[in-house]
């Protein structure tokens, strides 16, 4: 296949539209070199015994508290997200190094099995290399809930970054080179994108993981197909929420809005539909519309404000376009709704309510500070309406009952993650993915150190 190389990667300030950096994109033979490189560490480090890798995990994790404030302005000035947010995502990357480093073991010991043999047991074996082709959204959490538990399981790791965060991408591969992890077993690559299919078909490469949109997924759930090469992919959401009749509405209006608006709406998991019964709806759009207006967005390095731009102009303009056609369509625009003069990829908190089916508003998902309220008939309607979505990434009820919440969560929600009374977030105790369109395989938890491994059965009589 014939590539197009580009000869650099220039990262953008989307506060203030100022470059800051340019990268040199890596050639052909480098990247085969790479990929070669991790190959062979990869042969030593799947050797070496789990209490020595839960040792370096350790020391990732202190690496990055200790360098927390220059990691989270990389961020911030990457891709706009707030000071505040870019600080606690370099502590949930920590967070996960620790608890993969504490459990691995644990996770990936041999299972005795009672069978007709006189021994019998299920074994976890490493892969191999890892393709991890990430966002920029969570341009840290992103890679390491990958990386934590693929090393640790004794894979090694390649990352295909987005573009527009190229220095977090440099950052994390020197995370684990002083952390002391073996030179090659995790490097980034500055490639673009139509270098992937290469490194996929690369025979060195045993799997890919992509978080990114559905088009991205499928693109390399394709080649990696193709190639007979394992995948696990996290796409899009359209979250759904629902307010039932009994719910305390003002803590369902301010869970609604902070999931809205974490990252500037820029989350997989956010609540994107929220859906609220006929009984309650004014009451719950009257404070919830106050609390939306109450936010400050602007300079993302002030802790004053709750929200900064969005990642890229590109990206706002298509929230824009998104909104414009909803509105078109039927929908009413009561808060937002408009790009603001000045500088800077800014989106205001926006709202828009009689949103119905046919509106990107309703069918698609909206990736910034926009929330789409619907009315419910009842709670039957409202699960019906949260069901009717090509996606099931998360979704969320809010209920004074907790065992009728319990029960629409673990059997009527059709989601790979359904919390009540709380914001959908990732845990690393928990398994994190989706269904449908929303992607396939998990993260996370025990069962996502166990997607990148041989899940070997061993017999003997």
């Amino acid at each position: 296949m014939k590539v197009t190389e580009t000869p650099s990667i220039e990262a953008v300030n989307p506060a203030t539209g100022e470059a800051i950096k340019t990268y040199r994109t890596l050639g052909s033979e480098e990247v085969i070199s790479n990929i070669e490189n991790a190959h062979q560490a990869f042969q030593h480090w799947r050797t070496t015994h789990i209490g020595y890798r839960s040792q370096l995990m350790l020391r990732a994790a202190a690496y990055l508290r200790q360098n927390q404030d220059r990691y989270a302005r990389l961020m911030t000035d990457e891709m706009g997200k707030t000071l505040k947010d870019a600080r606690s995502e370099v502590e949930k990357c920590a967070w996960v190094c620790e608890y993969y480093a504490d459990h691995a073991a644990n996770f990936l010991s041999n299972e005795m099995v009672r069978t007709d043999a006189s021994k019998s047991f299920i074994n976890y074996q490493p892969l191999g290399v890892v393709l991890a082709v990430m966002p920029w959204n969570f341009p840290f959490w992103q890679v390491f809930r990958f990386a934590a538990p693929a090393l640790m399981a004794g894979n090694a790791g390649l990352l295909k970054h987005a573009s527009n965060v190229p220095g977090c991408a440099a950052a994390i591969e020197e995370i684990f080179r002083e952390s002391g992890f073996p030179q090659g077993l995790f490097s980034n690559l500055h490639i673009p994108s139509g270098m992937v299919e290469t490194v996929i078909r690369h025979p060195l490469v045993k799997a890919v993981t992509l978080t990114g949109s559905d088009k991205a997924g499928r693109s390399v759930a394709r080649i990696a197909g193709d190639a007979l090469k394992k995948t696990v992919l996290e796409l899009g959401g359209s979250d759904p929420y629902l307010v039932l009749h009994d719910a305390d509405l003002e803590h369902a209006a301010e869970v609604c809005k902070n999931s809205r608006l974490i990252n500037g709406g820029q989350s997989c998991i956010s609540a994107k539909r929220i859906i609220v019964v006929s009984e309650v709806y004014d009451a719950f759009l009257k404070i919830f519309k106050e609390k939306m207006a109450a936010v400050k967005f602007g300079d993302p390095t002030d802790d004053t404000n709750d929200m900064g731009p969005m990642a890229r102009p590109d990206l706002r303009d298509d929230l824009q376009k998104q909104v414009s056609e909803s509105v078109e369509k039927g929908a009413d625009c009561i808060l937002g709704g408009k790009i603001p003069e000045g500088e800077g990829a800014y989106y205001p908190p926006t709202i828009l309510t009689e949103v119905a089916p046919g509106m990107p508003a309703y069918e698609e998902e909206l990736f910034g500070p926009v929330a789409a309220v619907i009315r419910a008939k009842d709670e039957e309607d409202a699960i019906r309406i949260a069901n009717d979505s090509v996606f099931g990434l998360g979704a969320a009820v809010f209920t004074q009952d907790l065992n009728r919440g319990e029960n629409i969560a673990a059997e009527k929600l059709n989601a790979g993650s359904c919390f009540v009374n709380g914001l959908v977030k990732s845990d690393p105790r928990l398994p994190f993915g989706g269904i449908n369109e929303s992607g396939y395989g998990r993260e996370l938890s025990y069962l996502g150190i166990r997607e990148f491994v041989n899940i070997k059965t061993v017999w003997v009589k």
